[in-house]
């Protein structure tokens, strides 16, 4: 989304934000730091070259032009030059004592000064490109143990901050202290005469610490994150956020007849919780977007157990539970004029002497027989009392968050989410804001050819599996929507995306991704202005301004 839309969404508080943008540093004038070792300042610049030609002699971004000129007298480049050939994107040349004020000094590739969005690859490539450089030169200089890095921010200081950001996290609360990878402090570097984004720097860096959180919730073990553990660590995260939590407990539960949802809960000796929550960034007669999320806190799938390869990462099963907490927590940081209500059912799925069997029948709430057919598919039984509880709100429209299959892993790998909607305009938005974010969708398809195989039996409505070969990700959307309340909706599977060995995207390092954390933040935001078609977009000039 461009920064001007942003400006219109943005309120004047948000400049209290608590994450502040740093002016230049003053050349010349002596640094004094409190800290017990030497103070060590980086900085992080770009420069652009044509990749298919290793004798282009490259061209600097303006800022880092600017610091070659005024303060290192052409030394910058001339050595760059010296390096070898210009790096490319992702590669990174670093610099050494060019002069006083920076010990060492990054310099990132960016590719062709035309990159711009692709088509073919439903990317705007020049902003991942710039996601790509701020986070590998921030990581070259953390493994210098920098105390702290200037990221100028490249034509779209948005990207900037969100690759730097997701770059420099690491999942290490459980690690003793001096076992721990340094983590420097993060600023804007910016020169006086040339134009700065501060504010699209604070929206990626609350987009990035919104996924960064979401990678947390993930990686947290499930014996330190059952149900009430994540719903105790909810209430302390959206503390004073703007953010109103509600805790609902297994009572509650049963007084709503949430009978599919209990019965995924009941093989486990942990209670069942279901968050609620809400924000109310405009008029409150105004319906609100639904968000809800999968929070299977652990999923051992019951009495038909998962292999071994797949319960080692079933702690991540509450992926769509942490996006919908890190994001509504950047929706109130941000202050979007947008009504948001949260739906959250916490359970886990285990094996016990209660659990559901195969075969079991439940009764729903709306008239309608579910047959569990097999019990490690239990992401649609957590989701529908929460789909049919929304009804309650008179939604906007509703958006849910799962990880239901892996058929899309065998369909996408690692490069997208799946979606499926029954409305064009909330898919065209999805798609923008993925385009927007480099954090990719698809598009599959809710047809009524998936319906007929999971309401084909005769002895009850609705089976969880459905009959037939294959395309369980359709299938498990097809029956969601038998218990879609009205009105528009889309569901994400994520299964795909929940995890990544380090080598799909450079700024996420390996384990849990947080994904599509940033994507539902944009496109929530093109819910209060539509950002233009990115189709439309055309190829930038060195500030890449999109």
């Amino acid at each position: 989304m461009s920064i001007n839309i942003w400006k219109r969404i943005l309120q004047p508080g948000f400049k209290s934000f608590q994450y502040q943008t740093s002016r230049n540093i003053q050349h010349g004038v002596k640094i004094t730091e409190q800290c017990s070792n030497p103070a060590s300042r980086g900085l992080v610049l770009g420069v652009y070259a044509d990749e298919n030609d290793r004798l282009d002699i490259g061209v600097l971004t303006p800022t880092a032009a600017k610091y070659n000129e005024s303060y290192t007298s052409g030394k910058l480049l001339e050595l760059l030059r010296l390096a070898g050939p210009m790096p490319r994107r992702g590669e990174v040349r670093v610099l050494y004592n060019l002069e006083p004020t920076y010990s060492a000094v990054a310099v990132c590739g960016l590719g062709s000064e035309c990159l711009g969005y692709d088509d073919v690859e439903k990317m705007d490539i020049s902003k991942e490109a710039i996601r790509i450089a701020a986070a590998r030169g921030c990581q070259e200089l953390q493994s210098l143990e920098t105390s702290r890095i200037y990221v100028e921010d490249f034509g779209h200081a948005e990207s900037a901050a969100e690759g730097a950001h997701m770059g420099l996290w690491v999942n290490q609360e459980l690690r003793a202290v001096e076992n721990r990878k340094f983590i420097p402090q993060l600023q804007l570097y910016y020169e006086p005469e040339l134009p700065c984004d501060a504010n699209g720097w604070r929206i990626g860096l609350a987009k990035a610490e919104a996924q960064n959180l979401a990678r947390q919730l993930q990686e947290t073990p499930s014996n330190h994150m059952t149900p009430t553990t994540f719903a105790q660590n909810v209430v302390q995260i959206l503390c004073n956020s703007g953010v109103n939590v509600e805790v609902k407990v297994k009572g509650w539960a049963e007084n709503q007849e949430m009978t599919s949802f209990l019965t995924v809960a009941k093989g486990s000796c942990e209670p069942p919780i279901f968050l609620e929550l809400s924000y109310y960034g405009t008029d409150t007669k105004i319906p609100p977007i639904i968000l809800i999320g999968q929070g299977n806190t652990y999923d051992s799938g019951g009495l038909c157990l998962k292999p071994i390869e797949a319960l080692t990462d079933m702690r991540g099963d509450m992926t769509g539970a942490a996006c919908v907490v890190a994001a509504s927590r950047a929706i109130a940081a941000l202050k979007l004029p947008v009504n948001i209500r949260a739906l959250i059912p916490l359970c886990e799925n285990m094996i016990g002497c209660n659990a559901m069997k195969p075969g079991d029948m439940i009764q729903m709430r709306n008239g309608k027989s579910i047959e569990i057919v097999k019990t490690s598919n239990e992401a649609p039984l957590v989701l529908v009392d929460a789909l049919l509880y929304a009804e309650h709100f008179g939604p906007k429209y509703i958006v849910d968050v799962s990880t239901i299959s892996k058929a899309v892993i065998e369909s996408f790998g690692k490069v997208c989410s799946a979606v499926f909607t029954n409305s064009e305009d909330l898919w065209q938005r999805m798609q923008n804001a993925s385009i927007h974010t480099g954090d990719r969708v698809w598009r599959l398809p809710l047809w009524d050819y998936y319906r007929e195989q999971i309401c084909s039996a005769e002895h009850v409505d609705v089976q969880n599996m459905g009959q037939g070969q294959g395309a369980n990700s359709c299938k498990a959307a097809a029956f969601l929507r038998e218990f879609l309340p009205c009105g528009q909706w889309i569901h994400i599977d994520a299964l795909n995306v929940l995890k990544t060995k380090g080598n799909d995207f450079p700024y996420i390092r390996r384990g849990m991704t947080g994904r599509p954390t940033r994507t539902l933040i944009e496109f929530i935001a093109q819910s209060v202005v539509p950002r233009d078609d990115c189709t439309n977009s055309k190829p930038q000039k060195k500030t890449l301004h999109l």
